[in-house]
């Protein structure tokens, strides 16, 4: 008997996971719908908040924005990058150079 009210709870909680699943997916197709108007000009907001500033990351030297790929790999060996590592070490503050086997 105690079987039967486990299997019996345990189906209604699936079943109510599931609804809310769907309910969830639902909510989230239609939010991504939606259109949200630009917010309106408001004169109480210091300027700093209105104006859109880019990411330090994007902007150049002379502060203007980049329009190129951020992400340049380019392959190298083992070995290149041991020296370049090694180099890095040597130019730190007490780095000192590296013993050669």
């Amino acid at each position: 008997m105690l079987h039967l009210i486990y299997i019996l709870a345990f189906t209604l909680l699936a079943f109510l996971a599931i609804g809310n699943l769907i309910r969830n997916l639902l909510t989230l197709g239609a939010d991504s719908q939606r259109h949200y108007a630009p917010r309106s000009y408001d004169p109480s907001r210091p300027m700093s908040s209105r104006t859109r500033v880019p990411h330090p990351e994007l902007l150049d030297d002379n502060g203007k924005l980049i329009n190129e790929p951020l992400l340049v790999m380019r392959s190298m060996t083992v070995e290149d990058a041991r020296e370049q590592l090694d180099a890095l070490y040597r130019s730190s503050p007490g780095g000192e150079p590296r013993e050669e086997a």
